[in-house]
């Protein structure tokens, strides 16, 4: 028999009882357990399991994500994912700039050079929660920016971190063959050195209005919202030739949730509760490579 799905454990913390118990969950929806093996290295544990799936429809896959999540057990996270996407030979995959890729919001970073990083961390955290327009909350925390000297962009760079195990998991896809791209709320000035540095593939994001030598305030053309980050999912995978069925996003803010929902699988990278909720799994440790191992890389 031949898997259809397979069940990906990762975390800090994975006992023997708790992959027990999800063994369990798995039997008792009818998955049978072809093979298992282990990865992961020092930081974090890895369990994959290869099911034979009754149904491996698109709604017995989410009924069966839900039964696993609801009997989850502290310490890791599983990702059901569907075997023809980890075997693909080629993959995109796709993700959020801020607080996933880089740990850091891009946007409090400037605002602090205007006194207004917690007023604009607020906003921040409310359009996150999705509370907010996205497009017209960066337009009013961008506006907080107006009269700054276009060097702080330079100081700002020097600020960013990747997320922890960012580096690995771009230059394991390119390894592999596989397309990588990021598409983000925050702004082209930023990210084009980080892009150039990871080698992507395709990136994306918003362009700050400078004149004379000082932010505007502003943002130049239509802002890279919800909606955009779809649209350049399926644009990029269509120019790659890429199935929808075997891309994989990243994302950890409710502007991330149509791109997440497109994808052959959609992970929620340290996210807000909104998004855990409807994402297809779960990554809630600092380690972003292990999205790797979701994706079979």
């Amino acid at each position: 028999m031949t898997s259809n799905v397979t069940a990906v454990s990762y975390g800090l913390k994975m006992t023997p009882a708790g992959l027990e118990q999800l063994r369990s969950v798995l039997a008792s929806h009818g998955a049978e357990l072809l093979s298992e093996s282990s990865a992961g290295d020092s930081r974090y544990g890895v369990q994959v399991l290869d099911l034979a799936l009754p149904d491996a429809t698109a709604a017995g896959l989410a009924a069966l994500r839900r039964a696993v999540a609801d009997a989850a057990t502290d310490g890791f996270d599983t990702a059901l994912v569907p075997s023809g996407l980890r075997s693909a030979a080629r993959k995109l995959l796709i993700m959020d700039v801020d607080s996933t890729l880089i740990q850091q919001e891009v946007i409090e970073l400037l605002a602090a050079y205007a006194g207004k990083r917690e007023e604009v961390a607020a906003v921040t955290e409310a359009a996150m929660r999705g509370e907010l327009d996205f497009a017209q909350s960066l337009h009013a925390r961008v506006a907080v920016l107006a009269g700054l000297p276009a060097d702080v962009v330079h100081s700002v760079r020097k600020e960013v971190k990747l997320s922890e195990g960012a580096d690995q998991l771009v230059a394991a896809f390119k390894a592999a063959g596989h397309t990588v791209a990021v598409v983000s709320g925050g702004f082209n000035q930023i990210l084009e050195p980080i892009a150039g540095d990871l080698g992507l593939d395709y990136w994306q994001a918003n362009e700050l209005e400078i004149v004379d030598g000082a932010l505007t305030g502003k943002v130049l053309g239509a802002v890279v919202d919800r909606a955009a980050k779809e649209k350049y999912l399926r644009e990029w995978a269509a120019a790659e030739g890429i199935a929808l069925e075997h891309t994989i996003a990243v994302g950890d803010g409710a502007n991330d949730l149509d791109m997440l929902g497109a994808a052959g699988i959609g992970v929620a990278f340290n996210a807000k509760p909104a998004v855990r909720a409807v994402a297809d799994a779960a990554l809630n440790m600092p380690y972003l490579d292990a999205v790797r191992h979701i994706a079979g890389v």
